[in-house]
């Protein structure tokens, strides 16, 4: 099934209390078992999401765009097609390029979501 990321149902574009402002949600599901949540997530061009981990490992694939993932001391360029694993507990933060297109993530929890900022 083709997705039209023009059809998804967008939420209000968000932010602070750590979150970069005009990131922009779209959930999708919630594991009944687990209480993990399936989401997509919008990040426009030259946005970054500061460093943070999470308690549930999170399962990502990118949908549009490109980004850069810093996992631990590594950093990673992404584009459409590419996944990852982020381990529960790993910090972890997203870069999308200035001057580029804004990029989309599809992203799967194995619990329920928190954030933890590392400043």
């Amino acid at each position: 099934m083709d997705i039209d990321l023009n059809d998804v149902p967008w939420g209000e574009p968000g932010g602070g209390n750590g979150f970069p402002v005009g990131v922009r949600t779209a959930r999708q599901g919630e594991d009944p078992n687990t209480g993990g949540t399936s989401y997509y997530a919008m990040f426009l061009a030259g946005l970054h999401f500061d460093l943070h981990w999470h308690s549930h490992d999170e399962y990502v694939v990118v949908v549009a765009g490109e980004l850069s993932v810093q996992l631990g001391e590594q950093t990673y360029l992404l584009s459409v097609g590419s996944c990852v694993v982020i381990p529960e507990k790993l910090p972890h933060s997203w870069t999308v390029p200035a001057g580029e297109k804004d990029a989309v993530i599809l992203v799967r929890r194995a619990g329920p979501a928190n954030s933890h900022f590392i400043e």
